[in-house]
């Protein structure tokens, strides 16, 4: 009953999308575009996609050649304008998300704006200590003010979109016709082999026109890291069915990091909160009850990696949790063969198309 009146809701959004998509068709709204590499990562639904990861990938692929810089709008910050993210930030300063990369990757350049194109424009103003040579824009899918080099749009391998609707009755943000707008699609979250017959299938969903390129990408997690200042434990130690698990996460979809940590044999238990959530000292006090509940010798608190940015940012938690609090880092990898043909694809664009600004200063300066 709920979704049928959401329906003439979900059509006025959606012809409000349209409309707005079809203004930058026509050039009666314009794109802007930047004389640097810029890269676009986003998705069409909402949250879930696995966006981070793919960020960090693209930073650890390009870093070691180009100075990168990435752009996101640090969703639920509490501050307001550019901001550069350093490593002794906080997540409500600066959002999770730009946090854990920075603390990642603490040479690369991370900066929020909810203004993308002032957020770019600052990142290119000759008084910053590094002049980016690539820009990453995350979650930009539907940000077209700027005109992106290489769009990637990112698909949840197990929620696929052929059959959902616009919000608010389903998750699409826009039609799923504007996914000729990328320039490359990646299947995310996908199991360890998909098969041939599949691939097709999928391929035939997305529609792929002859520019664009498919990829799919799984979900690599690592050993437990502690949130604080808690001893490195042995990953043995964790992987045994005496150890007991209280699994906290705030994010758009914890069934994948569930699915994993059954496997090692644990028991758990899970407290799930809403994507991005805020923790306050009720939620502390719950999962300290929650925890306390658990009769076992050995257990643990497990958390994702965006969620101990916000962590961190509590101040009064008690020592017990912080020893007992640890996340599970999580990075992506391409199946079989084609990471070398991304990496490739994304080196060339790169490559190809760097800011000559550092030519141009030598010639301002006289120097050949």
């Amino acid at each position: 009953m709920i979704k049928i009146l959401l329906y003439p809701l979900s059509w006025l959004y959606g012809i409000a999308v349209y409309l707005r998509n079809r203004a930058y068709d026509l050039k009666i709204l314009n794109s802007k575009e930047f004389d640097v590499p810029v890269i676009s990562i986003g998705n069409i639904t909402v949250g879930g996609t696995g966006k981070t990861p793919h960020v960090e990938y693209l930073v650890s692929l390009l870093k070691e050649k180009y100075e990168v810089a990435t752009l996101s709008r640090g969703y639920k910050r509490k501050t307001k304008g550019f901001r550069l993210v350093e490593t002794n930030s906080t997540a409500q300063e600066v959002g999770d998300e730009p946090l854990q990369i920075k603390n990642k990757f603490p040479e690369a350049t991370v900066s929020v704006c909810e203004n993308r194109v002032s957020g770019v424009e600052k990142l290119l103003e000759g008084n910053n200590d590094k002049t980016p040579d690539v820009v990453l824009l995350d979650d930009a899918f539907q940000h077209r003010r700027i005109s992106p080099g290489i769009n990637i749009l990112l698909i949840d391998y197990n929620r696929q979109i052929k059959n959902d609707s616009l919000l608010p009755v389903g998750r699409l943000r826009e039609g799923v016709s504007q996914m000729r707008r990328a320039n490359i699609i990646l299947f995310t979250k996908c199991p360890e082999e998909v098969t041939p017959i599949m691939r097709r299938i999928l391929q035939n969903d997305v529609n792929l026109l002859p520019y664009q390129s498919l990829y799919f990408t799984r979900l690599v997690y690592g050993t437990l890291q502690p949130v604080f200042d808690a001893p490195e434990i042995d990953e043995a130690s964790y992987k045994d069915v005496a150890c007991h698990m209280l699994v906290v996460t705030g994010i758009a979809s914890p069934k994948q990091m569930h699915s994993f940590i059954r496997k090692m044999g644990t028991h758990m238990e899970t407290l799930t909160f809403s994507d991005h959530h805020s923790y306050s000292m009720t939620d502390i006090r719950e999962i300290e009850k929650k925890f306390s509940e658990i009769k076992s010798e050995r257990k643990l608190i497990v958390t994702t990696e965006k969620d101990a940015m916000r962590f961190k940012d509590i101040g009064e938690m008690s020592d017990e949790l912080k020893n007992a609090m640890y996340y599970l880092p999580v990075k992506i990898d391409f199946l079989e063969e084609e990471k070398k043909s991304f990496n490739k694809k994304i080196l060339n664009y790169v490559g190809e198309n760097k800011s000559n600004r550092e030519l141009h200063k030598r010639k301002n300066s006289g120097k050949s």
